[in-house]
């Protein structure tokens, strides 16, 4: 297919992005074909789009979520739930099929919402390279997949048993990355830490879970197989234990010190900030988020850590994205923008700025930047249109007039929404 984007503005990506009227944005097949004066582009053979004043731009990358999880709000006296006891349901005949079929249907959020390109950072066996590839090959709708499928992580881990294997020493870390290479992912990740989520002592969320060796072995083992490395990391230990050994990305983050900036620089390694998560801890009343005081205290640790790391890493040039770490509980498929608005307003970045690492920067940091993250020709036909200026109201994005993901055009297709949740979170923004 070829189409013709006209009558709009253009915003490209770049950080030092403007809105730029009188462009037409041809696309042939799934590659921008070039971004030309509307005076001098001959149409002919394309299906024109008029943009009706809107805003055309690249589309959003989300580098941090759990495909099989939804990110349902937690009901009142629930019991924790138990993932390992739940990933043994998938020996039951249908099971595994109804998990890929949910999945589906969560790709399909992710890319109406306006998120051409997403990083699945640990799931259920290698059921998000299967959806990778049922959506490169046109069997559904969805945005361009990297794949972790299974972590690895530790005996008493985060999520280990489920989400995440369970190495008990270096040599079975590098057997479990070999393992995990068999099923054709894009990445691996480690659970180096725990969470708010499995926290049990007061002060301590992201207590140390894998030790050096461990990280050590992983690392070099996916290294060696071209892998990169993502790592949960959520503490400062952590995140020192993590850049010492290796890991590319630091997802969530720890309030840094001098000798962990010192270590990211040297790295080269990026951090991923994920406010979505820790704020419904953190800020929710407890009879919304139905945890306890320690979930609260141990959220708000989570929170201001992820907040000072970007902050910080932001001020000496260290590279960071954002992502949603969609799963978790109030997080759901489709509010990638909301995590843009949270990074202006917690981080202290213009709308510019926010915009941009959720596009341009988020590519570079996946290694997607000669791919994706930008308007410009030759790079993926992954556009969304927003009827209003985002750079002055980022919650337009909420909203958008068309995707288009790899050429892909959807128009007027709806997702559903949890009015709930929904209700709750908007007095965030």
């Amino acid at each position: 297919m070829k189409y013709a984007f006209k009558n709009g503005y253009v915003l490209s990506g770049n950080a030092d992005m403007k809105p730029e009227s009188g462009l037409c944005v041809l696309v042939s097949d799934d590659k921008i074909e070039a971004v030309v004066p509307e005076s001098d582009a001959n149409l002919d053979g394309y299906e024109v789009i008029d943009l009706d004043g809107g805003y055309l731009m690249p589309g959003l990358i989300n580098p941090h979520v759990h495909l099989p999880v939804a990110g349902n709000a937690p009901k009142a006296n629930a019991k924790p739930v138990d993932y390992k006891k739940l990933f043994k349901l998938l020996a039951i005949p249908g099971v595994k099929a109804a998990f890929k079929k949910m999945e589906e249907g969560y790709v399909r959020a992710e890319v109406l919402s306006g998120v051409t390109t997403l990083r699945a950072v640990g799931g259920i066996m290698d059921f998000d390279g299967i959806i990778r590839d049922k959506i490169k090959a046109g069997k559904i709708a969805g945005p361009r997949i990297l794949a972790a499928n299974t972590a690895v992580s530790v005996p008493g881990g985060h999520f280990a048993g489920s989400l995440a294997t369970e190495a008990e020493s270096p040599e079975m870390a590098r057997e479990h990355v070999r393992q995990i290479h068999a099923t054709k992912p894009d990445l691996i990740k480690l659970m180096i830490t725990g969470g708010v989520m499995d926290a049990t002592e007061d002060g301590e969320p992201g207590i140390l879970r894998m030790s050096p060796d461990i990280v050590a072995a992983a690392c070099d083992e996916a290294h060696k197989l071209g892998y990169r490395v993502a790592a949960h990391v959520e503490s400062p230990e952590g995140v020192r234990v993590a850049l010492q050994n290796g890991v590319d990305t630091i997802e969530h983050g720890a309030k840094p010190d001098d000798e962990i900036i010192r270590l990211f620089k040297e790295r080269g390694a990026a951090d991923i900030c994920t406010i979505s998560p820790a704020l419904p801890y953190c800020l929710f009343d407890l009879d919304v988020s139905h945890t306890d005081e320690l979930g609260k205290r141990n959220g708000t640790i989570v929170m201001n850590g992820i907040i000072e790391c970007a902050k910080m890493c932001i001020k000496e040039g260290i590279p960071v994205g954002i992502g949603t770490d969609t799963g978790c509980p109030f997080i759901r498929h489709y509010d990638m923008w909301r995590e843009v608005i949270y990074f202006v307003k917690y981080c202290d970045v213009t709308p510019t700025f926010a915009l941009y690492t959720a596009t341009k920067r988020n590519a570079e940091i996946i290694g997607l930047g000669d791919v994706t993250g930008t308007i410009e020709a030759g790079k993926s036909a992954d556009i969304i249109v927003s009827s209003e200026n985002p750079l002055e109201n980022l919650k337009t994005l909420k909203n958008l007039k068309m995707v288009m993901a790899s050429g892909k055009l959807y128009r007027g297709q709806k997702i559903k929404k949890d009015e709930y949740i929904d209700e709750i979170l908007d007095q965030y923004l």
